[in-house]
């Protein structure tokens, strides 16, 4: 397994990267519309940390992890055969890639092929 993109949704966009670049030394980027206004900073190995304010009233802050895979379609279809539950369908991000949410036992994991 290998986290391509770790998802992290607070109302305190700004104390939480303050916190990661003082505790990883790492520099985040301006928003980014296209992974929900998202700040990032590079993941050792290639993935990205994602920092992003809630964008909706009824999400509720969470930390994502996006495991890396060879077809999102394919895995989200094999976590419904586990027990899952697709909180979002496989949806391409230009210039990112595609993703998928499900939710099992009660934790959101994320799909993403590039």
């Amino acid at each position: 397994m290998h986290i391509h993109y770790l998802e992290i949704v607070t109302p305190d966009v700004d104390a939480t990267c303050s916190a990661y670049q003082a505790l990883h030394n790492v520099s985040f980027s301006a928003p980014q519309a296209g992974l929900g206004n998202a700040r990032t900073a590079p993941l050792p190995g290639g993935g990205m940390v994602g920092v992003r304010a809630p964008m909706h009233e009824a999400e509720e802050p969470v930390v994502r992890p996006y495991i890396l895979v060879d077809d999102v379609k394919a895995a989200a279809a094999a976590a419904v055969e586990a027990g899952g539950e697709i909180a979002h369908p496989p949806l391409e991000i230009p210039g990112h890639g595609t993703f998928a949410i499900y939710v099992q036992g009660g934790v959101h994991h994320g799909l993403w092929k590039v």
